[in-house]
Protein backbone atom coordinates (compact mmCIF):
# COMPACT_ATOMS: atom_id res chain seq x y z
CA UNK A 1 0.00 0.00 0.00
CA UNK A 2 1.18 3.45 -0.98
CA UNK A 3 1.73 6.31 1.64
CA UNK A 4 1.76 8.96 -0.94
CA UNK A 5 2.67 9.63 -4.31
CA UNK A 6 6.25 9.37 -4.01
CA UNK A 7 6.00 5.77 -2.21
CA UNK A 8 3.78 4.37 -4.90
CA UNK A 9 5.98 6.13 -7.90
CA UNK A 10 9.26 4.53 -6.40
CA UNK A 11 7.40 0.84 -5.91
CA UNK A 12 6.05 1.34 -9.67
CA UNK A 13 9.41 2.46 -11.21
CA UNK A 14 11.80 -0.61 -9.15
CA UNK A 15 9.09 -3.58 -10.43
CA UNK A 16 8.85 -2.71 -13.99
CA UNK A 17 13.12 -2.27 -13.84
CA UNK A 18 13.12 -5.72 -12.15
CA UNK A 19 10.76 -7.59 -13.67
CA UNK A 20 13.41 -6.87 -16.28
CA UNK A 21 16.34 -7.31 -14.71
CA UNK A 22 15.47 -10.41 -12.79
CA UNK A 23 12.04 -12.04 -14.11
CA UNK A 24 12.24 -15.41 -12.60
CA UNK A 25 12.74 -13.64 -9.33
CA UNK A 26 10.26 -12.04 -6.72
CA UNK A 27 11.45 -9.27 -5.61
CA UNK A 28 9.57 -6.33 -3.14
CA UNK A 29 10.26 -3.11 -1.88
CA UNK A 30 9.43 -1.72 1.92
CA UNK A 31 9.70 1.32 2.77
CA UNK A 32 10.83 1.79 6.07
CA UNK A 33 11.52 4.48 8.29
CA UNK A 34 13.02 3.06 11.19
CA UNK A 35 16.22 1.46 9.21
CA UNK A 36 19.13 1.56 10.91
CA UNK A 37 22.57 2.36 8.97
CA UNK A 38 25.21 -0.65 8.98
CA UNK A 39 23.09 -2.83 11.48
CA UNK A 40 21.69 -5.87 9.23
CA UNK A 41 20.42 -8.94 9.72
CA UNK A 42 22.55 -12.25 8.86
CA UNK A 43 22.37 -12.41 5.23
CA UNK A 44 21.49 -8.86 4.21
CA UNK A 45 23.33 -6.35 2.39
CA UNK A 46 23.34 -2.56 2.23
CA UNK A 47 23.45 0.30 -0.47
CA UNK A 48 23.93 3.88 0.24
CA UNK A 49 22.68 6.89 -1.92
CA UNK A 50 24.69 9.60 -0.73
CA UNK A 51 23.95 12.53 -3.26
CA UNK A 52 20.44 12.15 -4.62
CA UNK A 53 18.27 15.30 -5.47
CA UNK A 54 14.97 16.02 -3.71
CA UNK A 55 12.45 18.46 -3.00
CA UNK A 56 11.12 19.31 1.04
CA UNK A 57 8.34 21.25 1.47
CA UNK A 58 7.56 21.96 5.15
CA UNK A 59 3.68 22.13 6.34
CA UNK A 60 4.21 24.39 8.61
CA UNK A 61 5.34 27.71 7.38
CA UNK A 62 4.83 26.24 3.73
CA UNK A 63 8.76 26.69 2.94
CA UNK A 64 9.82 24.50 -0.20
CA UNK A 65 13.56 23.89 -0.42
CA UNK A 66 15.90 21.82 -2.94
CA UNK A 67 18.37 19.85 -1.64
CA UNK A 68 21.40 17.90 -3.78
CA UNK A 69 22.14 15.70 -0.47
CA UNK A 70 19.53 13.51 0.15
CA UNK A 71 20.67 10.77 1.75
CA UNK A 72 18.62 6.85 1.06
CA UNK A 73 19.82 3.67 2.73
CA UNK A 74 19.21 0.54 0.98
CA UNK A 75 18.91 -3.07 2.81
CA UNK A 76 18.61 -5.76 0.03
CA UNK A 77 18.32 -9.72 0.83
CA UNK A 78 17.98 -12.49 -1.67
CA UNK A 79 16.31 -15.95 -0.71
CA UNK A 80 18.54 -18.41 -3.54
CA UNK A 81 16.45 -21.27 -2.61
CA UNK A 82 12.73 -19.64 -3.10
CA UNK A 83 13.87 -17.08 -5.90
CA UNK A 84 12.88 -14.33 -3.73
CA UNK A 85 14.31 -10.91 -2.90
CA UNK A 86 13.54 -7.77 -0.65
CA UNK A 87 14.34 -4.77 -0.61
CA UNK A 88 13.83 -2.11 2.38
CA UNK A 89 14.86 1.41 1.85
CA UNK A 90 14.62 4.75 4.13
CA UNK A 91 14.79 8.17 2.69
CA UNK A 92 16.38 10.45 5.58
CA UNK A 93 14.50 13.21 6.22
CA UNK A 94 15.22 17.24 6.65
CA UNK A 95 14.27 20.27 8.95
CA UNK A 96 13.03 23.47 7.78
CA UNK A 97 15.76 26.00 8.56
CA UNK A 98 12.88 29.17 8.41
CA UNK A 99 10.92 28.05 11.06
CA UNK A 100 12.77 25.34 12.74
CA UNK A 101 9.65 23.26 13.16
CA UNK A 102 10.53 19.97 14.96
CA UNK A 103 8.98 17.82 12.63
CA UNK A 104 11.21 16.36 9.62
CA UNK A 105 9.79 16.65 6.35
CA UNK A 106 9.95 13.94 3.39
CA UNK A 107 11.32 14.76 -0.16
CA UNK A 108 9.66 14.02 -3.09
CA UNK A 109 11.41 13.52 -6.06
CA UNK A 110 11.09 13.72 -9.85
CA UNK A 111 10.05 10.82 -11.49
CA UNK A 112 13.26 10.78 -14.05
CA UNK A 113 15.37 11.31 -10.52
CA UNK A 114 13.74 7.76 -9.21
CA UNK A 115 14.28 5.82 -12.01
CA UNK A 116 17.97 7.18 -12.13
CA UNK A 117 18.44 5.78 -8.30
CA UNK A 118 16.48 2.63 -8.65
CA UNK A 119 19.02 1.70 -11.50
CA UNK A 120 21.89 2.26 -9.26
CA UNK A 121 20.05 0.26 -6.83
CA UNK A 122 19.49 -2.99 -9.70
CA UNK A 123 23.12 -2.61 -9.91
CA UNK A 124 24.54 -2.53 -6.20
CA UNK A 125 21.80 -5.63 -5.94
CA UNK A 126 23.31 -7.17 -8.57
CA UNK A 127 26.60 -6.98 -7.40
CA UNK A 128 25.96 -8.19 -3.98
CA UNK A 129 22.94 -10.32 -4.15
CA UNK A 130 23.89 -12.37 -7.20
CA UNK A 131 27.51 -12.11 -7.97
CA UNK A 132 27.49 -10.35 -11.00
CA UNK A 133 28.85 -6.95 -12.93
CA UNK A 134 26.47 -4.94 -12.28
CA UNK A 135 27.41 -2.52 -14.82
CA UNK A 136 27.84 1.49 -14.36
CA UNK A 137 26.63 3.40 -11.84
CA UNK A 138 24.80 6.30 -13.10
CA UNK A 139 25.51 9.80 -12.43
CA UNK A 140 22.69 11.28 -11.10
CA UNK A 141 22.42 14.43 -13.12
CA UNK A 142 20.76 16.49 -10.60
CA UNK A 143 23.08 15.65 -7.85
CA UNK A 144 25.37 18.20 -7.18
CA UNK A 145 27.34 17.03 -4.05
CA UNK A 146 29.69 20.15 -3.56
CA UNK A 147 27.52 22.87 -4.99
CA UNK A 148 26.71 24.76 -1.70
CA UNK A 149 26.17 24.91 1.97
CA UNK A 150 24.72 21.62 3.74
CA UNK A 151 23.63 22.19 6.93
CA UNK A 152 23.92 18.85 8.76
CA UNK A 153 21.97 20.43 11.82
CA UNK A 154 18.96 20.11 10.03
CA UNK A 155 19.62 16.95 8.10
CA UNK A 156 18.28 13.61 9.80
CA UNK A 157 21.14 11.89 8.07
CA UNK A 158 24.18 14.01 9.53
CA UNK A 159 22.83 13.45 13.09
CA UNK A 160 22.41 9.39 12.64
CA UNK A 161 26.26 9.85 12.16
CA UNK A 162 26.06 9.51 8.05
CA UNK A 163 29.46 11.38 6.89
CA UNK A 164 28.04 12.24 3.19
CA UNK A 165 28.99 15.81 2.14
CA UNK A 166 32.53 17.03 1.66
CA UNK A 167 32.52 20.89 1.34
CA UNK A 168 35.45 22.36 -0.58
CA UNK A 169 37.87 24.63 0.71
CA UNK A 170 35.61 27.95 -0.52
CA UNK A 171 32.89 26.39 1.63
CA UNK A 172 34.57 25.92 4.19
CA UNK A 173 35.54 29.70 4.51
CA UNK A 174 31.98 30.46 4.17
CA UNK A 175 31.12 28.07 6.28
CA UNK A 176 33.11 29.49 9.64
CA UNK A 177 31.83 33.16 8.40
CA UNK A 178 28.81 31.93 9.06
CA UNK A 179 28.76 29.48 11.53
CA UNK A 180 27.41 31.79 14.58
CA UNK A 181 24.32 32.73 12.28
CA UNK A 182 23.87 28.71 11.23
CA UNK A 183 23.89 28.05 15.19
CA UNK A 184 22.24 30.59 16.80
CA UNK A 185 18.93 29.94 14.23
CA UNK A 186 19.46 26.34 15.25
CA UNK A 187 19.17 27.31 18.70
CA UNK A 188 16.20 29.13 18.27
CA UNK A 189 14.77 26.17 15.92
CA UNK A 190 12.26 24.97 18.85
CA UNK A 191 10.93 28.64 19.36
CA UNK A 192 8.32 30.88 17.34
CA UNK A 193 8.99 32.56 14.39
CA UNK A 194 7.47 36.53 14.48
CA UNK A 195 8.19 36.54 10.62
CA UNK A 196 6.86 33.69 9.37
CA UNK A 197 3.79 33.72 7.28
CA UNK A 198 1.04 33.07 9.75
CA UNK A 199 2.30 35.64 11.94
CA UNK A 200 2.16 38.15 9.35
CA UNK A 201 -1.28 37.42 8.70
CA UNK A 202 -1.97 37.85 12.51
CA UNK A 203 -0.45 41.13 12.62
CA UNK A 204 -2.13 42.13 8.96
CA UNK A 205 -5.43 41.30 11.02
CA UNK A 206 -4.39 42.83 14.02
CA UNK A 207 -3.54 46.56 11.91
CA UNK A 208 -6.97 45.84 10.26
CA UNK A 209 -8.65 45.80 13.01
CA UNK A 210 -7.08 48.87 14.95
CA UNK A 211 -7.95 50.76 12.02
CA UNK A 212 -11.37 50.30 11.68
CA UNK A 213 -12.11 50.43 15.68
CA UNK A 214 -10.19 53.90 14.74
CA UNK A 215 -12.58 54.59 12.03
CA UNK A 216 -15.96 53.72 13.88
CA UNK A 217 -15.20 55.84 16.98
CA UNK A 218 -14.16 58.85 14.78
CA UNK A 219 -17.77 58.40 13.04
CA UNK A 220 -19.38 57.86 16.34
CA UNK A 221 -18.05 60.92 17.65
CA UNK A 222 -19.31 63.01 14.64
CA UNK A 223 -22.88 61.80 14.40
Amino acid sequence: MCTSLTTCEWKKVFYEKMEVAKPADSWELIIDPNLKPNELAPGWKQYLEQHASGRFHCTWCWHTWQSANVVILFHMYLDRAQRAGSVRMRVFKQLCYECGTARLDESSMLEENIETLVDNLITSLREQCYDEDGGQYRIHVASRPDSGQHRSEFCEACQEGIVHWKPSEKLLEEEATFSGASKSRAQEGSGYNFFSLRWCLFWASLCLLVVYLQFSFRRSTFL
